[in-house]
């Protein structure tokens, strides 16, 4: 990278435009920046800094790029910065401007411009710059990707600030961790440490979590095995818990089957005990039974004994029943007989009462005559029937005629009577619409003028209000510029009594054997002294703050006033120089003219509809009357035909309906009197076959009872049994043989006689043995019930619990692998000796590279004296790793770099912020750094160490590199004629190139 040329306008201490040529400078190799304190020697170099990355070095980063602006500038001045390099052999432009709080272009106030930033690339074929990118973040990224550096890499490797590197040169071994941590980018390997320590972290929760649900498991072992081995007393993470709960188990097992053998053997023998009882028992119940059984033998054998004279006596009962069994169907035949006879006679008297006087004693013959007499006659008056039908139909065709002309007539005088007030009602639904419709027109052109109005009225309420804000604005506006100029001046005169006695105020920083920061001399013999009514740097400071405060405050006011009087204005111009009273009540007129219209016109759908609706009645209205004046004309013919036929039918059913009131009844009578014929004629007959039956039936019921063995038919009759009877006493009949059989068959067993024989059974007795018995079984069987679920709870739970920790051993073995080399990543491990971790590992590397590179460069400022070596050893209790000793070749000893004198540690700091240089440029990928630019204390120096770092600086020529030198020693403006003196005045700094080119 080589820089060209720096433009700065209004930037830190130069108001105006100032520009730095490095090519003129850089052709000396060697050029030097010196300058008054405060001139801006350093905000050059924040210039760099700030054109390359968008900010600024160390603490002067701050805010959003404000401060960066110079106190000293024009307002209408932007502060910008141009930049123009080389770097990868590509030439490029970077332009920012930070933002920018600039004057209003109308009105008073300021207003905040973004920051802005453009990169461009010369094209040497076109001969012409080319635009590449106007994003910040665009050019940011792409200046980070050609340098290979950060912001903070750039400022330790290019920039080289003073005093850093003497304070790295000192630092503990934490400290010079943080800087190399920067530089070096080491962040991804305390990542690594990081990430190793999550991971430990995680497998031991989890390891913890799987030993604590192996323990869950051996609790629940210790429960099934009924709490009698307790449980080893370990945590969850102990070592060697798995194997312990493991061999617990097998214990709890092997102990769970002994007392499965002793409870199967107990419940053995207290079955075959049981077995035994209930033998006995049930032999007791046999022997009780068979004799229960005899004893109720011999008391039913006693119980028929007793019944036998009434079982001879059913016996003939049912030997006369069975003899009269024989006469029951001519018995039945018989009654049948007669009760058929019965109410044949009984028909044959109802039939002979209905019958006319004459035919009461007419025979059977006479009776069928008569009814066929009657049948003709009924069917001559079939056509009389049909004619009376149709005189019916032909009346009520007539009536329904009727009806029709009335409901006919009623219509045309309901249409005649509507249709005579038609004209009017349409002539007054026209008007109302119309009416509407003028009212509707009225409305939106009152509308169209209401809503200008309304913004009318609105812009005057707020041009009164406006006024007065405008008065109390613009008051407090000049107060606020009063006290702004009054507080400027007060910051002014604070300031430059400050400059008069600026060199007292170095003076009290002094200290024997410390380096001036102006002259670099450790030696102070006449110090300024601070007069009465010195003014300090925090008076000023204090000064300046109220300075800037006072002027965002007048800017705000200024700004405010504008924004009110904008809005006056332009509310008067909406509203114009009407009165606001005059407008309101316009607008009231207004509204009240358009809510009447609205009222008005708000009937016109209605009116429309009503007058649609009323044109549709008129057409239904006319139709219907003339659909009326068509059906009144044929309904006149139909009725003269309905009474011709009329007339014609009326005098041929006068001749058949006889005395009758019509042919319908006169049919009903001759079929009343056919049918009461017919029936007497058959009722008659059934009474004479009836009594033939009869007489039949009580022939061969005689016959039948004698041969039976019955002397008169009623004696067998009284023999007969119903069903009922003849099932009860054969069922008595039947008991009493299966009772004797039974009762003799009981007697004649060989075991209940024997039974009967020997004492009586004590049942109760065994009965208690064998419960006593089946309860000893049952407690046995409840014991080795528990015992065999203990056993299979256990090989259930153990199973699991070996299943846990098969599960468990990798993730045991992963955490024991992790916590391995998470200890070694962090330096806990009894592994790492030096208690060092990775990242301090990697950056020990990197601080072994840097010491070797800046001893070639110090070897040659000391004269061959000074080597800087790395060490490992651990300062105090802290870690190891990141120490840094210089090795005496005078005395061949080894000593830490904090026992270097002033000067000492001025060309060790040099030579090790110039090896810094060439590490960290390698590491970015070997971007070439031709300029560089060293802000240190040349003043600490004596004269021969001083030939021997310029000779050190000016050998950096040899890789064609250029290096600006910051420095307040008048010494160095002798010996290096190629410089760049800023300049300090009222109005700004200002650069000056001399003696370079």
């Amino acid at each position: 990278m080589r820089l060209h040329h720096l433009d700065i306008t209004a930037f830190g201490p130069f108001g105006g435009s100032q520009r730095v040529d490095f090519d003129e400078l850089s052709a000396a190799g060697l050029f030097l920046l010196h300058g008054p304190t405060g001139a801006g020697k350093t905000s050059v170099l924040d210039a760099v800094c700030y054109a390359l990355y968008g900010s600024v070095p160390g603490a002067r980063h701050s805010g959003q790029g404000l401060t960066l602006r110079s106190d000293h500038a024009a307002p209408t001045t932007r502060t910008e910065v141009r930049l123009e390099l080389t770097v990868a052999g590509r030439r490029l432009e970077v332009t920012r401007q930070p933002p920018w709080e600039r004057p209003k272009k109308r009105g008073t106030g300021t207003t905040l411009d973004k920051a802005q930033s453009r990169l461009r690339e010369y094209d040497p074929v076109a001969g012409s710059w080319k635009d590449l990118s106007r994003s910040h973040q665009e050019i940011g990224e792409e200046i980070t990707q050609l340098l290979g550096m950060s912001r903070e890499q750039f400022c330790q490797v290019v920039l080289l600030p003073q005093g850093d590197f003497a304070r790295f040169l000192r630092a503990d071994a934490e400290a010079r961790g943080r800087l190399l941590g920067r530089l070096f980018d080491t962040h991804r390997f305390a990542e690594v440490e990081k990430r190793l320590a999550e991971r430990r972290r995680t497998t031991e929760a989890e390891v913890r979590a799987g030993d604590a649900e192996l323990l869950a498991e051996a609790h629940r072992m210790q429960q099934a095995a009924g709490d009698a081995t307790p449980l080893p007393e370990l945590a969850p993470g102990d070592p060697g818990l798995a194997e312990a709960v493991l061999a617990w188990a097998a214990v709890a097992r092997s102990t769970a089957r002994e007392q499965l053998t002793l409870a199967h053997c107990a419940r053995s023998a207290a079955d075959s005990a049981r077995a035994a009882a209930e033998r006995t028992l049930d032999d007791v119940r046999e022997l009780a039974r068979l004799q229960r059984r005899f004893a109720q033998a011999r008391e039913r054998a006693d119980l028929l004994q007793q019944r036998a004279d009434s079982h001879r006596e059913a016996q003939a009962r049912m030997e006369r029943a069975r003899k009269a069994e024989t006469v029951a169907p001519a018995l039945e035949l018989r009654d049948a007989a007669e009760a058929e006879h019965r109410r044949a006679a009984a028909d044959e008297t109802r039939a002979r009462a209905l019958l006319p006087h004459g035919y009461a004693d007419a025979g059977a013959a006479g009776l069928a005559a008569a009814a066929r007499k009657a049948a003709e006659e009924l069917g001559g008056l079939e056509s009389a029937r049909r004619a009376e039908q149709r005189l019916a139909g032909l009346v009520a065709e007539r009536a329904d005629l009727d009806r029709q002309h009335r409901a006919d007539e009623d219509v045309l005088h309901e249409a005649e009577t509507w249709l005579s007030g038609w004209d009017t009602a349409r002539a007054a639904l026209q008007s109302r619409i119309e009416s509407a419709q003028e009212a509707a027109t009225r409305a939106e052109q009152l509308a169209v003028q209401r809503d200008p109005a309304r913004k009318r009225l609105d812009a005057a309420r707020l041009r009164d209000q406006l006024a007065g804000d405008t008065d109390v604005a613009h008051q407090r506006a000049l107060a606020s510029r009063e006290r702004a100029a009054d507080a400027r001046a007060h910051w002014l005169d604070l300031k430059e009594q400050r400059l008069r006695g600026i060199a007292a105020e170095l003076a009290a920083q002094l200290a024997d054997g410390e380096p001036c920061a102006v002259c670099g001399a450790t030696e102070h013999p006449k110090p300024a002294r601070k007069v009465a009514g010195h003014i300090g740097r925090e008076a000023e400071e204090q000064a300046l703050a109220d300075c800037r405060r006072a002027d965002d405050v007048s800017a705000e006011d200024e700004r405010r006033l504008g924004a009110v009087r904008e809005a006056l204005a332009a509310a008067t111009a909406e509203a114009g120089d009407i009165p606001t009273a005059q407008l309101a009540q316009e607008v009231a007129e207004l509204e009240e003219r358009h809510a009447e219209a609205r009222r008005s016109a708000s009937g016109l759908h209605s009116a429309q509809e009503e007058l649609r609706r009323a044109e549709q009645e008129r057409e239904l209205r006319l139709a219907a009357g003339q659909e009326a004046a068509v059906r009144a004309a044929s309904r006149a013919a139909r009725r003269d035909t309905l009474d011709r036929e009329k007339a014609s039918l009326e005098a041929e059913l006068a001749q058949a309906r006889g005395t009758a009131d019509s042919v319908a009844a006169r049919a009903a009578q001759l079929e009343r009197r056919a049918a009461l014929f017919t029936e007497a004629a058959d009722t008659a007959r059934a009474a004479e076959e009836s009594a033939q039956r009869l007489k039949d039936a009580d022939a061969r019921l005689a016959d039948a009872a004698f041969r039976a063995g019955f002397d008169t038919p009623q004696a067998a009759a009284a023999a007969l049994l119903d069903d009922a009877e003849h099932r009860d006493l054969q069922r008595r009949l039947d008991a009493w043989q299966s009772e004797e059989a039974a009762v003799r068959a009981v007697l004649a067993e060989a075991d209940t006689a024997a039974a009967a024989q020997q004492p009586p059974a004590d049942l109760h007795t065994a009965e208690r043995v064998a419960e006593a018995a089946g309860r000893r079984l049952q407690d046995a069987v409840s014991a080795w019930d528990a015992a065999t679920r203990r056993c299979t709870e256990l090989d259930r739970l153990s199973a699991r619990a070996a299943v846990s920790v098969r599960r468990l051993a990798p993730l045991r073995e992963e955490y024991d692998r992790v916590a391995r080399m998470a200890g070694l990543a962090a330096g806990t491990s009894a592994d790492n000796e030096r208690k060092m971790r990775l990242e301090a590992y990697v950056l020990a590397a990197r601080l072994e590279q840097v010491a070797a590179a800046a001893t070639v460069r110090l070897r040659r400022m000391s004269a061959g004296r000074y080597t800087l070596v790395h060490s490992a050893d651990r300062a105090g209790r802290g870690r190891s790793g990141l120490g840094l000793h210089v090795v005496d070749a005078w005395t061949g000893r080894e000593r830490d770099t904090a026992t270097l004198s002033g000067g000492e540690t001025f060309f060790a700091s040099l030579a090790l912020a110039l090896g810094l240089a060439d590490v960290v440029t390698d590491e970015a990928g070997g971007v070439r750094l031709d300029t560089l630019f060293i802000d240190e204390g040349f003043g600490s120096l004596d004269d021969q160490t001083l030939d021997e770092v310029l000779d050190v600086l000016d050998a950096l020529r040899e890789r064609d590199r250029s290096v600006g030198i910051v420095s307040h020693v008048a010494d160095l403006r002798r010996r290096i004629h190629a410089q760049l003196e800023i300049v300090k005045c009222r109005s700004g700094s200002v650069v000056r190139h001399r003696g370079a080119g």
